[in-house]
């Protein structure tokens, strides 16, 4: 995902301009397979995939949180031998993600609603869930809520892979691959004590320069977390 580099553009703030989930989920309907067009290497996202991969038992259920195309992944994570299920908002989206990962389970939700009684999914039903650059595209104060609703759909132990952009900002619009979309991000130290907060242990953390293809997007410094259920 790409959104580093913005910080600085002076766009009003999300409570200025209103939230539109609505239209973040458009404008990934109309993006469509060029985000991973401008996105080629993903070392890192597959890296932390082999590591859920690694970890689990064959057979697990895993949850992909924000799977857009399914690529790469509810596709490794299946490879893997690992039952998936993927959110996402963008029903584009989704209809890519069943035909790149068929043997997957697909849910369009909104990732900022999905435990609890009205959520789609059961508390503890999951070993581990992957959510690699999905909670970028929520308000922050929706952030540490999702990741208290990523806790409770794991069970005791389980595994969180996650990736956010280094960046201080909050629910700012960009542009991206031709459209405009709303992100957040955290610098580490902040993210780090969010994750914890939010009764995780961060087993690891990577960081990674990332220099997409499109020259629509600018570099960003990419942060991925190794993290157990406390």
């Amino acid at each position: 995902m790409g959104t580093g580099g913005y910080e600085h553009m002076g766009i009003p703030p999300a409570d200025e301009q209103g939230r539109d989930r609505i239209g973040q989920a458009e404008a990934f309907d109309a993006i469509g397979d060029r985000y991973d067009e401008a996105f080629p290497h993903k070392d890192g996202q597959i890296q932390a995939g082999d590591w859920l991969v690694e970890s689990l038992p064959a057979g697990a259920r895993v949850l992909d949180l924000g799977c857009g195309t399914g690529l790469p992944t509810a596709r490794q994570l299946a490879e893997g031998g690992l039952r998936v299920t993927g959110i996402d908002l963008s029903p584009g989206m989704l209809t890519q993600a069943r035909a790149n990962v068929p043997e997957a389970d697909f849910l369009q939700a909104d990732i900022a609603d999905i435990a609890g009684d009205s959520g789609p999914l059961a508390a503890g039903s999951f070993a581990g869930v992957a959510a690699f650059f999905s909670l970028l595209m929520l308000p922050r104060d929706e952030v540490p809520t999702t990741l208290r609703s990523i806790h409770a759909l794991l069970e005791p132990g389980g595994l969180l892979a996650l990736s956010m952009v280094e960046a201080d900002v909050d629910y700012v619009a960009i542009p991206f691959l031709g459209h405009t979309i709303r992100v957040s991000g955290y610098l580490r130290d902040e993210l780090l004590q969010v994750v914890a907060d939010a009764g995780f242990e961060v087993i690891k953390e990577d960081s990674y320069a990332y220099a997409p293809a499109s020259i629509d997007v600018p570099p960003e410094e990419q942060i991925f977390l190794s993290c157990r259920r406390a």
